[in-house]
């Protein structure tokens, strides 16, 4: 069974706001999930709403690369 084409991938979602407000990558004050997501059904980037513990109010968070 071939493992590198799987259906279901594990994808990191970072807070969009946080990252608009220039705070750097390295410090730790971004909120980030991680999920997986179908390869088949969501081709393009996911974006879901979260809560994010810095910013204090839901906001939404995109998926970034590993």
């Amino acid at each position: 069974m071939a493992k590198g084409k799987d259906v279901r991938v594990r994808v990191i979602l970072e807070c969009t706001s946080c990252v608009r407000n220039g705070i750097t990558k390295e410090l730790p004050g971004i909120s980030r999930y991680i999920t997986q997501k179908n390869r088949h059904n969501t081709p393009s980037r996911l974006e879901l709403r979260k809560f994010c513990r810095y910013c204090h109010k839901h906001t939404i968070h995109g998926e970034i690369k590993k």
